[in-house]
Protein backbone atom coordinates (compact mmCIF):
# COMPACT_ATOMS: atom_id res chain seq x y z
CA UNK A 1 0.00 0.00 0.00
CA UNK A 2 1.36 3.71 -0.91
CA UNK A 3 0.44 6.38 1.78
CA UNK A 4 -0.09 10.20 0.42
CA UNK A 5 3.14 11.68 -0.28
CA UNK A 6 5.50 9.02 -0.12
CA UNK A 7 7.13 7.38 -3.39
CA UNK A 8 6.99 3.57 -4.71
CA UNK A 9 9.63 1.20 -2.99
CA UNK A 10 11.56 -0.72 -6.17
CA UNK A 11 10.67 -3.98 -5.10
CA UNK A 12 6.59 -2.11 -5.47
CA UNK A 13 7.11 -1.00 -8.97
CA UNK A 14 9.02 -4.18 -10.50
CA UNK A 15 6.16 -5.98 -8.97
CA UNK A 16 3.63 -4.03 -10.79
CA UNK A 17 5.50 -3.59 -13.48
CA UNK A 18 6.23 -7.58 -13.78
CA UNK A 19 1.99 -8.37 -13.24
CA UNK A 20 1.18 -5.90 -16.24
CA UNK A 21 3.46 -7.45 -18.31
CA UNK A 22 2.60 -10.94 -17.32
CA UNK A 23 -1.20 -9.91 -17.97
CA UNK A 24 0.00 -8.84 -21.48
CA UNK A 25 1.50 -11.83 -22.25
CA UNK A 26 -1.50 -13.81 -21.56
CA UNK A 27 -3.84 -11.59 -23.54
CA UNK A 28 -1.77 -12.10 -26.49
CA UNK A 29 -1.25 -15.52 -25.82
CA UNK A 30 -5.29 -16.22 -26.04
CA UNK A 31 -5.99 -14.17 -28.98
CA UNK A 32 -2.98 -16.32 -30.36
CA UNK A 33 -4.64 -19.66 -29.69
CA UNK A 34 -8.20 -18.10 -30.51
CA UNK A 35 -7.09 -17.49 -34.10
CA UNK A 36 -7.75 -20.01 -36.83
CA UNK A 37 -5.95 -20.20 -40.10
CA UNK A 38 -8.50 -20.87 -43.12
CA UNK A 39 -7.43 -22.78 -46.19
CA UNK A 40 -7.64 -21.10 -49.60
CA UNK A 41 -10.45 -21.16 -51.79
CA UNK A 42 -10.34 -24.21 -54.48
CA UNK A 43 -7.70 -26.46 -52.19
CA UNK A 44 -8.12 -29.92 -52.74
CA UNK A 45 -8.47 -31.20 -49.12
CA UNK A 46 -9.12 -35.32 -50.44
CA UNK A 47 -11.03 -37.65 -52.66
CA UNK A 48 -14.27 -38.15 -51.16
CA UNK A 49 -13.50 -42.02 -52.00
CA UNK A 50 -10.98 -41.72 -48.96
CA UNK A 51 -14.12 -41.38 -46.28
CA UNK A 52 -16.73 -43.97 -45.62
CA UNK A 53 -19.89 -42.39 -44.76
CA UNK A 54 -19.85 -40.92 -41.37
CA UNK A 55 -16.05 -40.88 -41.06
CA UNK A 56 -13.59 -37.93 -40.91
CA UNK A 57 -9.81 -37.81 -41.66
CA UNK A 58 -7.33 -34.55 -40.58
CA UNK A 59 -6.13 -33.27 -43.79
CA UNK A 60 -2.28 -30.66 -44.20
CA UNK A 61 -3.03 -28.20 -47.05
CA UNK A 62 -0.07 -27.73 -48.83
CA UNK A 63 -0.09 -24.39 -46.47
CA UNK A 64 -0.20 -25.55 -42.93
CA UNK A 65 -3.47 -25.38 -42.90
CA UNK A 66 -4.87 -28.36 -40.61
CA UNK A 67 -8.53 -29.60 -41.67
CA UNK A 68 -10.88 -32.00 -40.10
CA UNK A 69 -13.00 -33.75 -43.13
CA UNK A 70 -15.94 -35.01 -42.24
CA UNK A 71 -18.34 -36.93 -44.76
CA UNK A 72 -21.57 -36.79 -43.51
CA UNK A 73 -23.32 -38.58 -46.57
CA UNK A 74 -22.25 -39.68 -50.41
CA UNK A 75 -22.62 -36.14 -51.38
CA UNK A 76 -22.40 -34.56 -48.16
CA UNK A 77 -19.32 -33.28 -46.87
CA UNK A 78 -18.34 -30.58 -43.78
CA UNK A 79 -14.91 -29.61 -42.81
CA UNK A 80 -13.73 -28.20 -39.59
CA UNK A 81 -10.55 -26.38 -38.17
CA UNK A 82 -8.21 -29.29 -36.74
CA UNK A 83 -7.15 -27.30 -34.05
CA UNK A 84 -8.52 -27.63 -30.48
CA UNK A 85 -10.16 -24.34 -28.94
CA UNK A 86 -9.10 -24.93 -25.86
CA UNK A 87 -5.06 -24.56 -26.03
CA UNK A 88 -4.21 -25.39 -29.85
CA UNK A 89 -3.57 -28.90 -30.19
CA UNK A 90 -4.27 -31.17 -32.93
CA UNK A 91 -7.40 -33.21 -32.91
CA UNK A 92 -7.56 -36.65 -33.90
CA UNK A 93 -10.07 -37.82 -35.87
CA UNK A 94 -12.04 -40.89 -34.15
CA UNK A 95 -14.64 -43.39 -34.72
CA UNK A 96 -17.28 -41.30 -33.25
CA UNK A 97 -16.11 -38.27 -32.47
CA UNK A 98 -12.60 -35.79 -32.99
CA UNK A 99 -10.52 -36.07 -29.85
CA UNK A 100 -7.87 -33.32 -28.71
CA UNK A 101 -4.75 -35.95 -27.63
CA UNK A 102 -3.50 -33.15 -24.91
CA UNK A 103 -6.46 -32.23 -22.67
CA UNK A 104 -9.30 -35.28 -23.64
CA UNK A 105 -11.68 -32.49 -25.27
CA UNK A 106 -14.21 -34.02 -27.60
CA UNK A 107 -16.22 -32.23 -30.01
CA UNK A 108 -18.93 -33.93 -32.69
CA UNK A 109 -18.68 -35.11 -36.27
CA UNK A 110 -21.83 -33.38 -37.49
CA UNK A 111 -21.20 -30.08 -36.60
CA UNK A 112 -17.86 -29.68 -34.41
CA UNK A 113 -19.79 -28.98 -31.24
CA UNK A 114 -18.04 -29.77 -27.48
CA UNK A 115 -18.86 -33.06 -26.21
CA UNK A 116 -16.90 -32.57 -23.52
CA UNK A 117 -13.97 -30.28 -22.20
CA UNK A 118 -12.02 -28.18 -21.45
CA UNK A 119 -12.87 -26.56 -24.69
CA UNK A 120 -15.59 -24.54 -24.43
CA UNK A 121 -16.06 -23.32 -28.26
CA UNK A 122 -16.98 -25.10 -30.97
CA UNK A 123 -13.83 -25.97 -33.89
CA UNK A 124 -15.01 -23.09 -36.68
CA UNK A 125 -16.40 -24.58 -39.88
CA UNK A 126 -14.97 -23.92 -43.39
CA UNK A 127 -17.10 -24.25 -46.41
CA UNK A 128 -16.76 -27.01 -48.95
CA UNK A 129 -18.12 -29.08 -51.58
CA UNK A 130 -17.73 -32.31 -53.52
CA UNK A 131 -15.80 -30.98 -56.88
CA UNK A 132 -15.27 -33.80 -59.38
CA UNK A 133 -14.66 -36.65 -56.49
CA UNK A 134 -12.57 -34.07 -54.45
CA UNK A 135 -13.61 -32.18 -51.50
CA UNK A 136 -12.60 -28.85 -52.33
CA UNK A 137 -12.47 -25.39 -50.19
CA UNK A 138 -14.97 -23.05 -51.01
Amino acid sequence: MVRPGSCLARRQVLAATGAGAGLLALAACTEDRNAVDSPQPGVVLLSVNELEVGQAKVVTTSDGVEVAVVREGEQEVRAFSAICTHQGCTVRAEEEDLHCPCHGSTFALTDGSVISGPAEEPLPEFPVEIQDGNVVTQ
